[in-house]
């Protein structure tokens, strides 16, 4: 096996496996695992060859300032670069990123700005503007600009595709990419028409994004919203070749969780939302086929980045992805209904060390304290916080003597306009039926709630 001197030798040359656990109709279905790039993405070939452009150009100097407007890949596989190449980094990326993208760019040394992502191109805070004004703005540096670098596209014409034709052996029929900046789908569509014109390109697009529409009916629509990171544009960027697709698949953000999902327990692939999108939408074109094709699709980065979200049963039922049985009652607007295994709580003479373990491990900022199964108790960080400052040594002590005895008990039947009161006590809303202990709920389980309903 091959010995490498450094980890960027490693971009590129990842495998591609059939997936023959999925429902791919008439169709054998390929994925190019560009999750084994070194900095997890297919964004580590682009940020290689946009960042030896600007060197071999002359516009980046030794030392020298990467300015970049990114959903979070990019940035990552820039980071990766730039640490590399001894070049400073600032990241621009919108505010509904994961905080896995967030820490693994820290961790990489990239200073990062964070700005709204519910804005658009032209806003003095879309991310795209910000970073083009930041890097004016900042001697010695060079504005990466992956949406018009014409470096992001030949990346996928000269290493991407060329794999995929070697790796198929030259028989394949389609190519399922999505858009974010455009350049798998230039890079790779423009050499699959050299090689056969017959190679479909096909978009995979979340649903809010302007680019499906405007393939399938060359319609110019108003940009929606989505969840899905790193995938879908409200424009068409100037890389981008729109015109190579044949053909678009619109996924719901619910479709494309679900999907990533089962990949993962289907094939063992643990890839990102993006991927669920292109997933999707290939099982859609497969599935319509009346004859074997072959086809490949993208797995365009890991989900190791997106644990806390699309991996967390409780952040898709926060958001309404998880379907579970609605009770037309406060049961309802529980996150965590009380099971077995499914509620965090702690017992009145467990100690407080063990009660803030579980609070940090499980991100939570109250438990409730459970003795034979009845709740007798809460305890939340300020009750922790009050026993132990100063006599640190009240960390061994029992959690009952730091517990909150005032409770809130509610039953499942009551109205929603009943939380209010507990609310505004800052107290929390303790849900029993009978004497058994069914939940808590928050303020940003209602909040959760109320954003549900909206259409």
């Amino acid at each position: 096996m091959q010995v490498y001197d450094n980890v960027l030798a490693m971009i590129g040359n990842t495998p591609l496996l059939e997936f023959r656990r999925l429902d791919a109709g008439p169709c054998r279905l390929f994925g190019k695992l560009e999750l084994q790039n070194p900095g997890g993405s297919v964004k580590d070939r682009i940020a290689l060859f946009m960042v030896e452009a600007a060197e071999k150009d002359g516009r980046l100097k030794p030392g020298g300032t990467l300015v970049e407007a990114t959903a979070g890949n990019t940035g990552l596989g820039l980071a990766l670069v730039a640490g590399q190449k001894g070049y400073h980094l600032k990241i621009v990326m919108p505010d509904k990123m994961s905080q896995e993208k967030v820490q693994h760019l820290k961790a990489l040394g990239a200073e990062i700005i964070m700005t709204r992502s519910d804005v658009g191109k032209g806003h003095p805070e879309y991310y795209h503007d910000l970073a083009e004004r930041i890097a004016s703005e900042t001697p010695g540096s060079v504005y990466i600009s992956q949406f018009t670098n014409p470096a992001n596209a030949r990346a996928h014409y000269e290493t991407t595709a060329p794999e995929i034709w070697e790796q198929m052996g030259g028989e394949l029929d389609a190519v399922v990419v999505g858009v974010g900046s455009g350049g798998t789908l230039s890079g790779i569509g423009r050499f699959m028409k050299e090689k056969d014109p017959r190679v479909e390109m096909i978009l995979a697009d979340p649903e809010g994004s302007i680019l499906a529409p405007l393939v399938n009916e060359g319609r110019h629509v108003e940009p929606g919203s989505w969840l899905v990171e790193g995938i879908g544009e409200d424009f068409v960027p100037p890389v981008c070749d729109i015109e190579l697709a044949s053909k678009a698949y619109p996924v719901s953000d619910r479709d494309a969780f679900l999907m990533a999902r089962e990949l993962l327990r289907t094939e063992g692939i643990l890839a990102g939302s993006s991927t669920g999108v292109l997933l999707t939408a290939a099982l859609r074109y497969c599935r319509e086929q009346s004859e074997e094709k072959r086809v490949v699709v993208l797995v365009a980065d890991s989900g190791n980045k997106y644990l806390s979200k699309m991996y967390n049963d409780y952040w898709m039922a926060d958001q309404g992805f998880v379907r579970r049985e609605a009770t037309g009652d406060l049961r309802d607007l529980i996150t965590r209904r009380h099971t077995e295994h499914a509620t965090v709580t702690v017992g009145p003479d467990e100690p407080l060390t063990t009660a803030y373990k579980r609070m940090r491990l499980h991100d939570i900022s109250q438990l409730p304290v459970l003795e034979d199964g009845a709740v007798v108790g809460i305890l939340d960080e300020s009750d922790l916080l009050l026993a132990v400052y100063g006599h640190e040594e009240s960390f061994a002590g029992p959690v009952r003597g730091a517990m909150t005895r005032r409770l809130e008990i509610m039953s499942p039947g009551e109205p929603v306009e009943a939380l209010m009161p507990v609310f505004r006590k800052d107290h929390v809303a303790i849900v029993q039926e009978q004497g058994a202990f069914l939940g808590l709920i928050t303020r940003v389980d209602l909040l959760n709630y109320l954003r549900r309903k909206l259409p």
